[in-house]
């Protein structure tokens, strides 16, 4: 089989949270095809993903597994060597099903998915009166509209994380091995990035990775992410831009 069509037929979508947690988006509810998954992801990036936590979100199926087969689940993955922590979205199903499990709900990360379903603003009714015309009002910038983005001058060292709140991120040295930078908009690295970099952390598929040397463990957009193993060696130590494609993430060079 094809990687391609390999990709396409995974049972979990595995994508990268706002604060490094990975959201394991169950597709297919087949225990042991999961558990295999997450096994060659480990064994690819055994230091990004030995020991990681992860967050199980099942929003992606029909109706929410039983408690039996949940705790099947969270065993294997453990024995795959990631941590799961939490289950995605409090329906009263999956409430249910995180008191079985005795794990925590957390809701944020469907916003992610379910971004642009929400239900249309309903119609304003009407005036039967006429109203005075108002005077000219001052034009109102949209929310973090031209707010300016975020300038991190000192180098990124293991362990650090610095997160960009609804803006973009510059930083002006390098992010080191183990280091993390995350912005609701584009991150730009004028040093070496050999940590990682998670661009669109609220779900902005418009944002952009930019780096000046790409060594990176990680660079992810919107949640699509690609580990160092699976990136062209020839794009290693060059000055590089990701951004996301038709719900793929891309890497190319920068001329």
């Amino acid at each position: 089989m094809s990687a391609n069509a390999f990709d396409y037929e995974q049972a979990g979508e595995l994508k990268i949270g706002q604060v490094g947690i990975a959201n394991l988006r169950v597709r297919t509810l087949d225990v042991p095809r999961l558990v295999e998954e997450m096994r060659s992801r480990v064994q690819r990036a055994p230091k990004l993903f030995q020991r990681a936590a992860v967050v199980l979100d099942f929003g992606g199926l029909p109706q929410v597994p039983n408690a039996a087969t949940a705790q099947a689940l969270m065993d294997g993955l453990r024995e795959a060597g990631v941590l799961p922590v939490a289950i995605a979205y409090g329906t009263s199903e999956t409430e249910r099903l995180a008191e079985a499990l005795g794990l925590p709900l957390l809701a944020k990360f469907r916003a992610q998915y379910e971004r642009g379903d929400e239900a249309p603003p309903a119609p304003v009714p009407a005036r039967r009166d006429p109203e005075p015309e108002p005077a000219p009002a001052k034009a109102t910038a949209a929310p973090h509209a031209g707010q300016p983005g975020m300038m991190h001058a000192a180098p990124v060292r293991s362990g650090q994380q610095v997160y960009a709140d609804n803006r973009d991120l510059t930083v002006l040295s390098s992010v080191g091995a183990g280091a993390e930078v995350i912005a609701d908009g584009s991150v730009h690295i004028y040093g070496p990035l050999r940590g990682r970099a998670l661009a669109g952390a609220q779900g902005n598929e418009k944002a952009r990775i930019f780096c000046r040397e790409f060594h990176a463990e990680l660079v992810a957009v919107a949640g699509h992410y690609k580990v160092l193993e699976d990136i062209p060696k020839d794009l290693y130590g060059k000055a590089v831009q990701v951004w996301l494609e038709d719900g793929q993430l891309k890497l190319a060079a920068l001329d």
